[in-house]
């Protein structure tokens, strides 16, 4: 079976397996359809964790000096944070 190439958004599926996660804990589906929505939840999840894997790189790649040294600063919060 071929894989998407369609990229999903970040914050549609955070917001699909959210709502998956409340209709299972609310016991909406029968073990068969849980089955399925687990295992659709389980590729949102990893399609999730690719989209911030993806964000990292682009962030260390734009904080990289000329030299190819990253360049970054720990985080401290101010009281606007």
């Amino acid at each position: 079976m071929a894989r998407k190439t369609q990229k999903i958004n970040f914050e549609t599926s955070i917001a699909a397996l959210e709502r998956l996660v409340e209709k299972m804990e609310n016991g909406e589906f029968t073990l068969e359809e849980s089955l399925k929505q687990f295992e659709h939840g389980i590729s949102l999840a990893r399609t999730c964790q690719q989209a911030l894997r993806d964000a990292e790189q682009r962030v260390l790649q734009l904080t990289k000096d000329e030299n190819g040294d990253e360049n970054l600063s720990p985080f401290t919060p101010t009281d606007d944070d």
